[in-house]
């Protein structure tokens, strides 16, 4: 059996979500919150987007698959919910638990991610009691121009520019959303949805566009960096405080199979 987790933390105390031996992770805190709860020696998750350290969480999906030795009752019990939030830290809580359908893969099933970054530009926006989840920057922004840049990026390209290569990884994503507003309270928020992310992708992006939005480039300068296909000094990457991984879509249950085969074979060959 496999269950679908919705999971919500604050990255600032972790050194992102993958296991990492020695270090306070998030997948290793689910893990041995899980396997006390069964009372079994281990058990692996799997995440919807791995974020990095000091990157928040709202809407992080995780799929475990129950081991063989724990009774379906005890995995389905409907306390166990309530309990794994008894066992983990408080900068970690399981937002829902529930039985997933067949075929569900919470990383190659997904259709989208959708993450936020978050960015006081006044100095009357910059709240010590959010200081932890909101970027303060010192050059007030022009969303605008920002706006203008980031419809540059849109689509199927190849992010070289704006990822940390790894071996064997493709850097080819579909960028679906991109866009800059301000929340009721000024804040800056940038929105950023894609079907997936490579390493460090968001927060290089957000520094470029940020760039852009203080004056010291033009908007025509991101399209520039894009087609360049190298990484380039000029850009930035952010401090991973300010981004926040806030929702994952997933396809209708009959259709994830397919779904999770398609993106498979796109990592394989692309």
């Amino acid at each position: 059996m496999r269950l679908r987790i919705d999971l919500a933390y604050d990255g600032a105390g972790f050194k992102g979500w993958a296991a990492q031996p020695g270090l306070r992770t998030v997948q290793g805190e689910l893990s041995a919150a899980l396997a006390t709860a069964w009372r079994v020696p281990a058990v692996a998750v799997v995440c919807a987007g791995r974020t990095d350290a000091g990157v928040h969480a709202r809407g992080q999906v995780v799929h475990v698959d129950v081991p063989d030795d724990v009774p379906p009752e005890q995995a389905r019990h409907p306390t166990l919910l309530r309990r794994l939030n008894g066992i983990l830290p408080p900068d970690v809580r399981v937002r829902s638990l529930r039985e997933a359908p067949i075929g569900f893969d919470a990383r190659f099933g997904a259709l989208w991610r959708r993450y936020a970054y978050r960015v006081a530009d006044r100095p009357d926006l910059v709240d010590p009691l959010t200081r932890g989840h909101v970027l303060a920057w010192t050059r007030p922004l022009d969303l605008d121009a920002m706006n203008t840049a980031s419809a540059l990026l849109l689509g199927r390209h190849d992010f070289a520019s704006f990822c940390k290569q790894r071996e064997g990884a493709t850097t080819i994503r579909t960028l679906l959303e991109f866009d800059w507003r301000r929340d009721e309270t000024g804040v800056v928020v940038g929105g950023v949805k894609a079907d997936a992310f490579c390493h460090s992708m968001v927060r290089a992006l957000v520094g470029c566009l940020l760039a852009v939005g203080d004056g010291r480039r033009e908007p025509a300068w991101a399209g520039e960096v894009l087609g360049a296909g190298r990484r380039d000094a000029g850009v930035a990457v952010v401090h991973a405080h300010g981004l926040t991984l806030e929702e994952v879509a997933y396809p209708p249950d009959d259709e994830l199979v397919a779904r999770a085969e398609q993106t498979r074979a796109k990592r394989a060959h692309v």
